[in-house]
């Protein structure tokens, strides 16, 4: 089966209904003759695309295990990890089909856990393969109650049902290199450098100075999409429930569009694609970049690694320009799991636990879920010293109530690469903007030909 029709089945068969599976009032799981899930698994199954989860577990979940092998133990329950890479949707692939067989699966083989990510997290939400993890887990509202609001609620269902709970909380900086700053500005003070890069016109101003000094302002036309796209007004497709869903494209996507193409004309930005070599490159002390636009796990998680330990104390965070965020990790019960305590512990322990969650953000300086424990960071005498003594987690603190995901949809992270594929001739000159839209609609339609659009929008 291909991508396009299993991400279609999981989107659409929503006809088959969850039988219960939660704690009763005695905290025991219940069971029917067609449980969505049960106990006694001996072999517990988590997906995911990367490592990360698994280091968290390995560090940060009591009684854990690692085998060093690509499995782990938890008591008598062996942990397996099946990992594939989100490159042309591997992941996505290897997971929808083992949901779709998830019930009829051996005991040692189905499906417990999973992870997915804000780019397609509603198409697992609104669909039957994955668990209400208050009805079905029985997980207490009292226990979400100190996550930050947008991570429950991007992980609701149409029908009211919380399918995901999540560790982190994304919210999206602009970071920066201290000794490019000081050069251009004159200063690499967080404070002076957000005066310079407070909305977008000051942003171009000192894109040219930094040309003038002999840097780019940003490493490539990618960086900085999610600044735009995750300040639309409108989603992707409108009409989502009808017969005829219709693409619209959000000015704020074109705006990106046209200062990408003002960017690339004057030398302001590089040409590295995101996650190439290039761009890695770029944030090593070699580089000649100002700046990053990077959320909560990027800067632990990638440009750490890519600075490299001569990077350390040479970078720093500001706000920048606008309010953004940057992905998120979601936890996922299978229906179909035979392990749903240890399921529900996990999430308890990874997701709901402050002590837990602040020790995560101690130990690698990402950030977590838990509102309060965030900001008794925020307001202690914490330091970063990759970020040269900066408490990093303060302005992350400050830009995460400001998160909106009210407009994501099934369909984002297919459009957004059409679009930003469409649109890289148009930026480099190669053809005009008419033509980018007509490549974009015609790549939109091939990949979901549900979808529809408006002719006049390319004539």
């Amino acid at each position: 089966m291909t991508q396009k029709g299993l991400v279609r089945i999981c989107m659409l068969l929503s006809a088959v209904l969850l039988a219960g599976c939660g704690k009763n009032e005695n905290d025991q799981v219940s069971s029917l003759s067609e449980a969505a899930c049960t106990d006694g698994g001996k072999v517990l199954n988590i997906y995911s695309w990367n490592d990360e989860f698994e280091q968290r577990m390995t560090d940060y979940y009591p009684g854990y295990t690692d085998n060093g092998d690509g499995t782990g133990s938890i008591g008598d329950t062996k942990v397996v990890w099946t990992i594939n890479p989100t490159e042309e949707y591997a992941y996505q692939n290897a997971l929808d089909e083992a949901l779709l067989l998830n019930m009829d699966a051996s005991a040692d083989d189905k499906v417990d856990l999973f992870l997915m990510e804000a780019d397609y997290i509603l198409k697992y939400v609104d669909s039957d393969y994955t668990l209400d993890i208050m009805k079905d887990l029985g997980i207490s509202e009292d226990e979400l109650s100190d996550q930050y609001p947008y991570t429950k609620k991007i992980a609701t269902s149409q029908e009211g049902k919380l399918k995901g709970s999540s560790w982190q909380a994304t919210p999206g900086l602009f970071a920066y290199r201290r000794s490019i700053a000081k050069d251009v500005l004159g200063t690499d003070d967080p404070t002076e450098v957000q005066k310079a890069l407070s909305d977008w016109d000051k942003f171009e101003d000192t894109a040219a100075k930094a040309h003038k000094k002999g840097y780019k302002m940003l490493s490539g036309m990618e960086d900085w999409f999610r600044v735009f796209s995750n300040n639309a007004k409108q989603p992707w497709v409108s009409d989502l429930n009808s017969s005829t869903p219709h693409i619209q494209i959000d000015d704020g996507l074109f705006d990106w569009a046209e200062k990408c193409k003002r960017y690339y004309e004057n030398g302001w930005m590089g040409t590295a694609a995101l996650w190439s070599d290039e761009w890695s490159f770029d944030q090593t002390v070699e580089g000649k970049v100002f700046g990053f636009f990077y959320s909560t796990w990027g800067i632990n998680f990638t440009l750490v690694g890519n600075a490299g330990e001569e990077g350390f104390g040479d970078w720093a965070v500001c706000e920048g320009p606008a309010a953004w965020y940057w992905g998120g990790t979601w936890i996922a019960g299978a229906r179909g799991t035979d392990n749903a305590s240890l399921v529900a512990d996990i999430m308890r322990k990874m997701t709901c636990d402050k002590d837990n969650m602040v020790a995560i953000t101690k130990g690698t300086e990402d950030y977590t879920n838990t509102i309060s424990g965030m900001q008794e960071i925020a307001h202690s005498d914490y330091k970063s010293a990759f970020l040269g003594g900066q408490n990093h987690i303060a302005l992350f603190s400050d830009a995460a109530p400001k998160i909106d995901m009210s407009v994501v949809g099934p369909y984002d992270q297919g459009l957004t690469e059409a679009f930003k594929e469409a649109f890289t001739g148009y930026v480099k000159g190669e053809y005009s903007k008419e033509v980018a839209q007509k490549k974009f609609y015609d790549e939109a339609v091939i990949k979901f030909p549900e979808l529809t659009y408006d002719e006049k929008d390319v004539e």
